[in-house]
């Protein structure tokens, strides 16, 4: 299936986004959406050419209370590059990272990095995107914005049937789910596999897509209500996180599970390692919890010769290629009805700092998005 980036509903005139200064539209210039009043965005003028955009800006690192909603200049565009406005960006656990400088990234910045827009503008070397297609993007820093400049190797086409919402809330996590389940490790029919968090919006894209290849999902949460979300994503055993490892091998009759997907870390690192099978693998692509601290290699010779990796997302779309054949696979699953997206929280720009503090304190289920 082929799709071609779809018109968003409506594309206002005025195109803000980062600190790199605008010159005036062209009059007449197709390249660029035409000026409306009635835009639901409100800009203030700068000076001639130049319009100011709320975003969220960290002007140091440190906890969620470094999140500040503020004025930005307009971007501009480069050739290669299209200016969108923004309808959704998702929320991820990536975003804290840069936030409290774990990932270092230098500041002052904008957070964010995936979201779904319409096209205001796009480069002159551009001829595969127009203005008005709605589409999203993947790994953009700077998303936490009413406006943003997007280069185009990280522009995906996102389908008519599938709202900008639902779109922005299965970009990244789809992409992870889809190389985790594909590539680190392929699971195959009658597979035991276990999903740490799995009512989260990582969990819950995880436990569909390993039911979808016939696995058996094992899946771990903290609350009744957490639980009820799991078993209706098609989770076949839900379980705490205390002693979990006991409980896995009681459910797999002493043998362990082929495969854990652990997004939370160091407070489950143990329990995973003692929850596989033989040569089984532990996938460790994040660590809510924290870092796992250094550990004695010879531990995976003596429980099993298993196998631990840490994947990351930056190797699995090293082209666009592949990043639109990943998000195709997922927003066409996502279209037909097959992959749910269950959206736990909607926040606007000035209460980014809330979901923050939100999704560390492990409060919400699903995928969190900030509505400029």
């Amino acid at each position: 299936m082929v799709w071609r980036c779809t018109p968003s509903h409506a594309v206002p005139g005025i195109a803000p986004g980062d600190v790199r200064d605008r010159q005036p539209p062209i009059l007449g210039d197709r390249r660029r959406a035409p000026s409306r009043q009635g835009d639901r965005v409100s800009s203030r003028h700068f000076g001639q050419g130049r319009f100011a955009l709320r975003a969220v800006v960290m002007a140091r690192h440190g906890g969620p209370e470094v999140l500040e909603a503020a004025e930005r200049h307009e971007p501009r565009p480069g050739a290669a590059e299209v200016l969108v406005r923004v309808e959704a960006s998702g929320v991820n656990f990536i975003d804290t990272y840069h936030r409290s400088g774990y990932y270092p990234t230098e500041v002052p910045f904008v957070p964010g990095v995936e979201g779904v827009g319409a096209v205001l503008e796009v480069g002159g070397d551009i001829t595969t995107v127009a203005v008005g297609d709605r589409v999203g993007w993947v790994s953009v820093l700077g998303s936490y914005a009413e406006r943003l400049a997007v280069p185009i190797e990280r522009i995906v086409p996102v389908p008519e049937d599938v709202t900008s919402e639902v779109a922005a809330a299965s970009l990244l996590q789809g992409v992870t789910g889809h190389y985790l389940t594909n590539d680190t490790y392929p699971v195959r029919p009658g597979d035991n596999v276990l999903v740490h968090a799995a009512a989260g919006g990582m969990g819950l894209l995880l436990t569909q897509l390993v039911k979808l290849k016939g696995g058996r999902v094992i899946g771990t949460v903290s609350t009744p209500e957490k639980e009820k979300l799991a078993l209706e994503a098609g989770a076949d055993e839900v379980i705490r996180y205390e002693d979990f490892a006991t409980e896995v091998r009681r459910l797999t009759d002493g043998e362990g599970v082929a495969v854990v997907y652990d997004g939370v870390g160091r407070a489950t690192f143990d329990g995973s390692l003692a929850s596989l099978r033989r040569r089984g693998v532990l996938a460790q692509y994040g660590q809510a919890s924290g870092p796992v601290p250094p550990f004695d290699l010879k531990r995976l010779a003596d429980s099993g010769s298993l196998y631990l990796t840490r994947p990351a997302l930056a190797h699995h779309m090293v082209d666009r290629d592949e990043l639109v054949r990943r998000t195709t696979d997922i927003l066409e699953l996502v279209a037909a009805g097959n992959l749910a997206v269950h959206i736990g929280g909607r926040y606007p720009l000035s209460d980014a700092a809330d979901a923050h503090r939100d999704l560390e304190a492990r409060r919400t289920t699903g995928k969190l998005l900030l509505l400029p």
